[in-house]
């Protein structure tokens, strides 16, 4: 995405414009990147608070070149293979069984009873 930020001009509030500018995304395809996040697309658009379709500012491609950067250099500071090795490792029995088994003081306080003498309606 960053070589296809740098290179292209960049919309934001579509995939392209018809005119030559193509959204961020489309810009990370047509480089060699094959993402499909309809989240990023829309964070994108409401970064740029637009709900038409124009040429991305200049200050709106600097500060995603800016994060998008900080992002390949925080990924290249850890090992993503250690994390997720890690991750598969460990078990979450109690989360299971919590959800499986929920006690009855853990329901909501809709469900409770607060007048015992109130008829149940089936």
């Amino acid at each position: 995405m960053l070589e296809g930020i740098r290179s292209s001009p960049i919309v934001v509030g579509a995939y392209t414009d018809g005119r030559g500018g193509i959204c961020p995304m489309l810009a990370a395809h047509r480089h060699g990147g094959r993402t499909s996040f309809v989240s990023f697309a829309r964070a994108w658009d409401a970064f740029a608070r637009t709900k038409t379709i124009r040429r991305a500012t200049e200050r709106e491609v600097r500060t995603l070149e800016n994060l998008l950067v900080a992002s390949l250099a925080a990924e290249a500071e850890t090992d993503l293979g250690a994390a997720i090795a890690d991750y598969r490792r460990r078990s979450f029995p109690e989360i299971i069984a919590r959800r499986l088994r929920p006690q009855p003081d853990e329901r909501t306080p809709s469900l409770r009873r607060r007048n015992v003498s109130s008829p149940i309606v089936s």
